[in-house]
């Protein structure tokens, strides 16, 4: 997911998303270790999104800061 098309987003939802983000890791990695799927590519991708998720999570948390 683009950054542009994140930072559009609330902070509850994206609390959620990076909370999914990591669920969804926690499965790759898991299959990965049992040698069930080659799914490096997609747990590559989801752990730069839930990077670019707190990325913007934090960018609104310190906008909010200085809003004060």
């Amino acid at each position: 997911m683009k950054a542009d098309k994140i930072r559009e987003i609330d902070a509850k939802e994206l609390a959620s998303k990076v909370k999914e983000a990591e669920e969804q890791i926690f499965r790759l990695r898991f299959q990965m270790a049992m040698g069930q799927t080659d799914g490096l590519k997609k747990y590559r991708e989801l752990k730069k999104d839930k990077a670019r998720f707190l990325t913007v999570l934090r960018e609104k948390q310190l906008k909010a800061g200085e809003a004060k």
